[in-house]
């Protein structure tokens, strides 16, 4: 397997490099081995698939697939079985897929487990004290002693098995925390990251003599139910970067139209960069219309759901987000259209305009002259990224009417006085579309004068000299 540079966070900054310093960002989606996908890694039926398969990935810009080790929605994919013991199975399909991404060029964020389906399928878990486990109560996953450990070994047995290379990209410690979790025990979330987060970086120190990132997520919306839960998920001392899973009711679980959805993530971004405080690294590594898939058994129109993909992508990354956010794909069968793969291709091509290494970014307030335009913004005092959305009007199945096209102008505070370009991008095609006239705001800031557009267009403006290749 290739040793592919590890990735850390970059130093001060809130957005990821590579040990050489080279600016990498998670495109990608979540992934299971049960799915049409990846099941040919079982048995093994046929290894040249899922290799083409990823190598198709990479082609479409995907540089990064979260996996769960154990993701049991039969019940027939247990990592152990019986606890402890780990299943050979599911150990050759691994050893297969980090083989795989390697050569491929791909990294993978890892859970120990899907947490939804440990909870359903308590009754044959091999945690469960009733087939031999140490746990009897599912409401102790969190706490109970004898949980902790085999998650620990569960842990170190990847670690040491997988993590010696740059493909494992980082480690999130525990999918979807929730107090019920831990007996709803005050400090549960801090108990756990507090304990499993240092035991996991010390063995990785002594196995490869550095470690991964670490993060924790959590469903979303639990952050406003109970704000006390904020502080483990995004300000732990122990964790390199934050997560979140923007499932919020109506908007993004069950959408009808794509305009809500986006400007949902960018409510949700914002919320969750206010709550850390030492500018580390953000990103929604879950979102998707689960409440219309799970409980309505209903797959979203391709046309639709492109749209409503392409506007949480480029929300999230605008917002403030490390790369436009993770798709569970909600879908029959569960895999990403081709179009939504050509989103994440326009994004890949985008990031090159920007100098992540450097950009300290802070959420923007730009204001926009025409009202019926959203702009989610983000920079610092030499750059800036916006995508701007119009709002309306709507066609009847609530995707954006593109017949409209009409110019705006934006005022971006922030940006020190100096010479700026604003190099303008066509999310839907991919490429560069031109470029917005730049002068100084009478407030402070550049004001931005664009061109007419349609749907949506991404800006990146940068002082002279610092985009692209320097060149002005």
């Amino acid at each position: 397997m290739p040793d592919q540079p590890w990735i850390q966070r970059a130093p001060g900054l809130p957005y990821f490099i590579t040990e050489h310093g080279d600016p990498w960002t998670p495109i990608g989606q979540n992934d299971a081995i049960p799915w049409v996908d990846w099941s040919p890694l079982l048995h093994p039926q046929d290894l040249p698939a899922v290799a083409g398969h990823l190598a198709w990935l990479r082609t479409q810009g995907v540089t990064c697939l979260r996996f769960m080790l154990e993701y049991a929605e039969s019940g027939g994919h247990f990592f152990e079985q019986p606890a402890g013991v780990f299943n050979p199975v599911l150990v050759q399909a691994w050893d297969d897929l980090f083989r795989l991404c390697g050569d491929a060029g791909l990294r993978l964020l890892l859970t120990p487990l899907d947490t939804y389906f440990h909870w359903v399928r308590w009754d044959l878990h091999p945690y469960n004290s009733a087939n031999g486990g140490p746990c009897s109560a599912r409401t102790e996953l969190m706490c109970h002693p004898g949980v902790r450990q085999l998650v620990k070994s569960r842990l170190q047995f990847a670690t040491e098995r997988w993590g010696g290379s740059g493909t494992l990209f980082a480690w999130d410690l525990w999918n979807e925390m929730h107090p019920v979790q831990g007996e709803d025990r005050p400090g549960v979330f801090d108990d756990y990251i507090g304990d499993v987060g240092p035991f996991l970086r010390d063995v990785e120190l002594r196995a490869h003599g550095r470690s991964h990132p670490q993060c924790v997520s959590v469903f979303g919306p639990e952050l406003h139910w109970k704000p006390w839960l904020n502080g483990a998920i995004f300000r732990h001392s122990a964790l390199d970067f934050a997560n979140n899973h923007f499932y919020e009711e109506g908007t993004i679980d069950h959408p009808s139209d794509t305009v809500a959805p986006a400007l949902a993530v960018g409510k949700l971004v914002r919320e969750a960069l206010a709550e850390i405080t030492d500018q580390r690294p953000f990103f929604d590594s879950e979102h998707g219309p689960i409440h219309t898939f799970k409980d309505y058994r209903r797959t979203l129109p391709d046309d639709f759901d492109d749209e409503y993909f392409r506007h949480i992508q480029w929300a999230h990354l605008a917002s403030g987000g490390a790369g436009g956010g993770m798709r569970w794909p909600n879908r029959h069968p569960h895999r990403l259209t081709h179009g939504m793969r050509r989103a994440q291709r326009a994004l890949a091509d985008f990031l090159p305009l920007v100098d992540w290494a450097r950009f300290d970014r802070r959420p923007v307030d730009a204001v926009v002259s025409d009202p019926d335009v959203a702009c989610f913004a983000c920079g610092d005092a030499h750059q800036a990224v916006l995508f701007l959305l119009r709002t309306r009007p709507l066609l009847p199945d609530g995707r954006v009417d593109p017949a409209v096209r009409r110019p705006t102008t934006v005022t971006v505070p922030g940006l020190v006085p100096d010479r700026f370009r604003a190099l303008l991008w066509d999310m839907q095609v991919g490429v560069a579309a031109g470029e917005a006239t730049t002068r100084p705001a009478p407030c402070g800031g550049v004001r931005l004068e664009v061109p007419a557009f349609c749907v949506g267009v991404v800006v990146a403006v940068c002082t002279l000299g610092r985009l692209g290749d320097g060149d002005e």
